[in-house]
């Protein structure tokens, strides 16, 4: 039968349920979220709706106020419909999905699951979010059709970045049911959907606590300290910037004793079981209540000193707070110019320090769980990386850490430290296979223990995975950047640099790209599988230059960007932009000018220049002001439309999300959304295909771009000289801000004039290279390349 989502009900407005139901929104659904009636309400406050949906009206406004917002765009919200489980519960029968999102207490589930029964339409989808408690156990007096529709589905927080859904059904599971979720999760929701097994804390929580309270225990031991420790893991091995300690706090260490106790209880027959006995470090701050962000203090403090915040770390020894210790660590100067994770592993895990030995003690010990975790909670091991890297947001999971390493030879490291993993593993080895994953005819395969083979990961067969074509398929390569032949006649431009900026060989990779289509292919893809398409043009170059005063370097670089924008823009054959993460100045300028940008959700787009006290110098104020000329109507005589498009560009604005990079035109009709990111490039190759088979056409230089001359000049100056009186923007900014008008307005035009995009380059080339000139902007330049932070001056 087929089966489609329409609405759904989420019971329960806590900080999970609320942010469920904005996720919900974001992808177009109807939401009933509901709770529980205040129990303190009076006489008169009994019978007044808004008093009896107080908790979740306000749960739910805490939610669409927070930041990061849990709302792809905040007009979402609009589609959340907010009750309370006693006046409002029967509205569930107009629902498809039913999600139990409420305390963690097995009474209080089954209590509400009673009152659902009553209300509930049969074939509803029903599910709970819960991440402790056994799924089967929720099942006892439910109906037949009840049984049937259960699982449960499992988000982390919060639902909108972190990528995991865990799947957990019964034995009473319709394994229809379980298809559905699987598919839903992953083409809907956007998520990373992992099958699990109805074991204690399910797969990421299980292997993400163990590795957790692994790591605290060999703190202890090697005598490191909290800043030490979140250093050494963080974006460095390719976790997240919270790293260890600073993720307790945010999380709440009652949570991760909750969890840590639990699995205790439950383990009877998990060899590893003593490393979920709290250390004395944890259960110091468990004693004192010290839990973090929610308490005020945790391993972290922050405290005013002198009028200024700061950031104090607990001492491990002394359990007094102090100024942040200095982690330095020679090993970190060694890999910080190496921007794969993939090349960082293998030097972190060979050093001599205490870093090396830190790394080995946590690498190995972690290897030898997730190993003997198959087939308790897993079948296959590449649930267990999905889950992980999904649910704690690493960029690689455990097996392809191992895999990173050399399996064989880090399996004979690990036995003589004294880990001894699961026997399949040595099984696998003795038998000549070397690797946990490997990729074949496009495809990547994972070792499949009871057939001792390598199979395809479901659902991954019409996927694209770069590292499949780095064998056979690159036609071009330079440091910066590699072509790949991806197949159907397609070329995609993978970017290597920092943050994926623009340099040198990035643009060579752009126009070699676009020239070896034209002659022999269909169309290209730029993008990647990083975390960012590109943050912008590499400004150390332009630093250098500007410094010593090459004027005539710098004009040459930026006429070499702008026809490398103008060829992407005119070429023969599609290009599409595959964004994702960062996409930022001269990325954003780059995506502008492709046929059409496939977006994936978590896109944030915007053109930053401003910041380092420049304008958009590759096209992009250029084609804003295209965008502006195409959207104007005779009927807006105050300029409201040139001006948003102003705006944007002179506070830097960045979107939050592909769908408020729709709203700042910066993203078009014909561009596209991708949620889920492992389906980005597949997406965006099936762009360029559908492009080509409509009958490409290659586009023709615009010459009827309608600028507004004096009357624009006159509204902007009026607008950044109000700014600077009110003390709003500096002088610097004001300069700024005059040289973006002069662009936008198509310079001092005594009347609105149509003009060409070659005409507005130049203009566009001429106010960057006097802003180059400009000492204020070499110290914002200056501030950024050397301490990371912006400087407004």
């Amino acid at each position: 039968m087929k089966r489609t989502i329409k609405k759904a009900a989420v019971l329960g407005s806590g900080i999970m349920g609320s942010r469920i139901a904005c996720h919900f929104a974001n992808i177009g659904l109807e939401v009933l979220l509901l709770d529980i009636v205040p129990r303190d309400l009076d006489e008169k406050q009994k019978d007044n709706p808004a008093a009896r949906n107080k908790l979740v009206n306000d749960a739910l406004q805490t939610a669409i106020k927070s930041n990061p917002s849990p709302l792809y765009d905040k007009s979402k919200a609009r589609l959340i419909e907010t009750g309370n489980f006693d006046d409002d519960l029967s509205k569930i029968k107009e629902v498809d999905w039913i999600i139990e999102v409420v305390v963690e207490n097995l009474d209080i589930k089954k209590s509400l699951f009673d009152k659902v029964e009553k209300e509930r339409k049969a074939g509803t989808l029903i599910t709970s979010n819960t991440s402790g408690i056994p799924i089967h156990l929720m099942l006892d007096g439910r109906s037949e059709d009840f049984q049937k529709h259960f699982c449960g589905t499992h988000f982390f927080n919060p639902p909108r970045y972190l990528r995991l859904l865990e799947i957990i059904p019964t034995k009473k599971t319709d394994p229809a049911i379980v298809d559905f979720f699987m598919s839903y999760g992953d083409l809907y929701l956007g998520k990373e959907t992992v099958l699990c097994k109805d074991t204690p804390a399910f797969i990421a929580n299980r292997i993400g606590v163990y590795g957790m309270m692994s790591t605290i225990h060999v703190t202890d031991q090697l005598g490191l300290t909290v800043n030490e420790v979140d250093k050494l893991t963080g974006p460095v091995i390719g976790h997240a910037k919270s790293a260890t300690f600073r993720t307790s706090d945010v999380v709440g260490l009652d949570t991760l004793v909750n969890v840590s106790n639990n699995l205790y209880a439950a383990l009877e027959k998990d060899e590893s079981r003593d490393k979920f006995k709290l250390p004395r470090v944890v259960q110091k701050l468990s004693d004192e209540k010290w839990l973090g962000d929610k308490t005020g203090q945790g391993f972290y403090k922050k405290v005013k000193k002198d009028g200024k915040s700061e950031i104090l770390e607990l001492n491990l020894q002394t359990f007094e707070y102090e100024p942040k210790s200095k982690a330095k660590f020679d090993v970190m100067d060694k890999t910080k110019n190496i921007e794969d994770v993939r090349a960082r592993l293998p030097i972190l895990l060979e050093d001599e320090s205490k870093a090396g030995e830190f790394y080995r003690k946590t690498f190995y010990d972690l290897f030898t769980y997730c190993s003997n975790r198959i087939p308790e909670i897993a079948d296959e091991l590449y649930r267990i990386d999905q889950a992980v890297a999904a649910g704690f947001a690493w960029e690689i999971g455990p097996f392809e850490s191992w895999d990173v390493l050399g399996a064989e030879e880090t399996t004979k490291k690990m036995k003589e430290a004294g880990f001894e993993p699961a026997a399949w593993v040595h099984e696998m080895l003795d038998a000549g296979n070397t690797s946990f994953y490997k990729f074949e005819n496009g495809k990547k395969h994972y070792y499949d223990i009871p057939s001792k083979s390598y199979k395809v990961i479901p659902g991954t067969e019409g996927l694209i995975f770069l590292d499949a074509f780095k064998e056979n398929n690159v036609v071009w390569e330079k440091p910066g950047a590699t072509i790949y032949d991806i197949g159907d006649g397609v070329l995609n431009l993978e970017f290597h640099t920092k943050m994926n900026s623009v340099d040198a060989d990035v643009i060579e990779g752009i126009n070699t790209a676009i020239t070896m289509a034209e002659k022999d292919y269909r169309g290209v893809v730029i993008g990647n599988e990083g975390q960012n398409f590109s943050a912008g043009a590499n400004l150390a170059m332009l630093f250098m230059y500007a410094v010593d005063q090459e004027f005539d370097e710098i004009d040459l670089m930026v006429r070499t960007f702008q026809n490398t924008m103008t060829k992407a823009r005119f070429s023969s054959v599609p290009v599409v932009a595959a964004t994702s993460g960062l996409v930022l100045g001269g990325g954003c300028e780059l995506s502008l000018h492709c046929d059409a940008i496939q977006a994936h959700a978590e896109s944030y787009v915007g053109l930053v220049e401003v910041g380092v006290g420049l304008i958009p110098g590759g096209g992009g104020t250029k084609e804003m002001t295209l965008r502006a000329s195409d959207d104007f109507t005779p009927g807006d005589p105050e300029l409201n439309t040139l001006q948003e498009y102003f705006m944007n560009i002179a506070t830097a604005k960045v979107a939050t999300s592909a769908a408020e990079a729709q709203k700042m035109h910066i993203l078009r009709g014909g561009d596209e959304i991708t949620l889920n990111r492992t389906r980005l490039l597949t997406d965006a190759k099936e762009k360029v295909l559908a492009l080509a088979d409509a009958g490409y056409t290659q586009p023709v230089e615009r010459t009827n771009i309608k600028v507004q001359g004096k009357s624009a000049l006159a509204m902007f100056h009026a607008g950044i000289s109000g700014m600077k009186y009110g003390s709003y923007i500096s002088e610097h900014d004001q300069k700024i801000g005059q040289k973006l008008a002069w662009i936008m307005a198509g310079g001092d035009l005594s009347a609105p004039t149509m003009v060409s995009e070659q005409y507005l380059l130049d203009l566009e080339r001429e106010a960057f290279l006097s802003l180059c000139g400009e000492p204020k902007t070499l110290e914002r330049i200056q501030s950024i390349l050397f301490k990371g932070k912006p400087l407004r001056n």
